[in-house]
């Protein structure tokens, strides 16, 4: 009779089936339950923040007014609108000759320029025959805005719906810094995303946009989520139609987000092999141009019906105090220039023993001060094969803001930075500069003075040095 054989070592022994998929589910679940976790954290705080705002619509309601006039069939703001600044006015005039014609005064020329056509001597005109009244922002967060608009009308409440989308931001961030781990480009720990996380929805200006509800607010934090969106789709040139649908969809809501686009460019070559597999990379292009194109052809379409002018979003047509500036120097110019890199880099408080001991000025406090985690990008510790891609893609999409007029005016903080701050992020990400006590310390003062001005911007006028005519605080909110 043989001897009996050894029972396996229960260490040794594999694990059963049931057991793994255990394993798994409770993996998929830990994993989820993060982002679930994000976003009521950002609702909490976010929502919390925003306070009395939630009970009540805010005072540049733009989008929620064209997502109703799109309800009831118009693309103009009929009845005009009764609250806000920054609409775009389109004149109907009589002229001497006999025709009716659409367009604008131009203050610098004396002239009227025709809609999509020439200019006029103004002692040409007869009488005005109407004013009409356009949304000039471009248009996408009004389409997010369309289930409140159809329960409510045009009193909806816009700061709701900002405040959902932004504490979307939050678990769209974790993934997106995940995914860059998962590609091998980055090699944070779920720990380091969290700060990196907390530090773009609570450590930058984010933070006091989220919570306002107004037009030029809500654009930026649909524009933020959207660039994620973006990233994540485009990261490996994974998901090519869908990078170009945020990327279409990231330019009818921030204009200079157009300029996205070299980062799928080079992830395309990078991931298909580069010119060893050039119809690969072209193939796919295409695929992410599709969307771009289909986008691009509406928002021209829309464009032409308003101003008879396929790239004219409406801004030309503002009523503003800048106009005659924009008239001789234009909208875009260098002579701009030094001056918003004033306002992105070297704006700081004002500080007295006087009360309220600190002043902001209009038009904002530096990034830098804002963000000073953000300085660890100037000393990386490597330079992976998608660094210089993320630098020359948020150089791009800067470049716009800091030729275009305005600075931002009004704000807490450099706000134009939003349109790239999510490749910053990224940046730091794949650095791989560890993330010391020192930059979580930083990351502490950016959550601590971001929330000092979600607190106080357009609550506590005492802090903010503006002028009464271009400044109007809703102490009640």
């Amino acid at each position: 009779m043989s001897a009996a054989q050894p029972e396996p070592s229960a260490e040794l022994a594999p694990p059963s089936e049931p057991s793994s998929r255990r394993g798994q589910f409770f993996g998929w679940a830990r994993r989820r339950w993060i982002y679930l976790a994000l976003f009521v954290v950002g609702l909490i705080i976010y929502g919390g923040t925003a306070a009395g705002r939630l009970r009540r619509q805010s005072t540049d309601p733009h989008f929620m007014y064209q997502a109703t006039a799109w309800l009831h069939g118009k693309i103009a703001i009929d009845p005009p609108p009764a609250r806000g600044d920054d609409w775009a006015k389109v004149e109907t005039v009589l002229l001497k000759d006999g025709r009716t014609v659409r367009g604008r005064r131009l203050a610098t020329r004396r002239t009227f320029a025709i809609a999509g056509g020439v200019e006029v001597p103004i002692a040409s005109i007869a009488r005005t025959v109407k004013t009409t009244h356009y949304v000039s922002f471009p248009p996408f967060p009004a389409v997010l805005m369309l289930p409140q608009a159809a329960m409510d009308g045009r009193i909806a409440n816009e700061v709701a719906t900002t405040v959902v989308i932004a504490a979307l931001i939050l678990p769209l961030a974790f993934s997106v810094l995940t995914r860059l781990r998962d590609a091998g480009l980055s090699e944070r720990t779920d720990g380091d995303n969290l700060w990196l996380t907390a530090a773009l929805g609570f450590g930058s200006v984010l933070f006091f946009s989220s919570v306002q509800g107004r037009v030029w607010f809500t654009a930026h934090v649909v524009g933020v989520a959207l660039a994620l969106a973006y990233l994540r789709c485009a990261i490996g040139a994974r998901f090519p139609a869908l990078a170009g649908l945020c990327l279409g969809l990231a330019t009818m809501t921030r204009t200079p987000m157009a300029f996205m686009f070299p980062l799928f460019l080079f992830e395309a070559w990078r991931s298909a092999g580069g010119r060893k597999n050039l119809r690969a990379v072209i193939t796919c292009c295409m695929r992410f141009a599709a969307p771009v194109v289909c986008v691009a052809i509406v928002a021209a379409i829309y464009n032409h019906v308003r101003f008879d002018d396929v790239l004219e979003f409406g801004h030309s047509y503002l009523d503003v105090r800048q106009q005659r500036r924009m008239e001789t120097t234009g909208m875009f110019s260098l002579d701009y220039l030094s001056r918003n890199l004033a306002v992105a880099l070297a704006l700081l408080p004002d500080l007295s023993v006087k009360s309220p001991h600190v002043l902001i000025s209009g038009h904002g406090l530096a990034l830098w001060f804002t963000s000073p985690y953000l300085l660890y990008l100037l000393w990386p510790r490597e330079r992976g094969p998608i660094f210089w891609p993320l630098v020359i893609t948020a150089a791009l999409v800067a470049l716009p803001t800091l030729l275009y007029q305005n600075s931002g005016w009004v704000q807490f903080g450099y706000r134009f930075s939003l349109d790239y701050m999510v490749f910053l992020i990224a940046l730091w990400a794949v650095g791989k500069r560890p993330l010391t006590h020192l930059a979580k310390a930083l990351i502490v003062c950016a959550v601590v003075v971001n929330l000092f001005g979600a607190v106080t911007f357009a609550r506590a006028n005492q802090f903010y040095k503006t002028d009464a005519t271009t400044y109007r605080t809703v102490i009640a909110h």
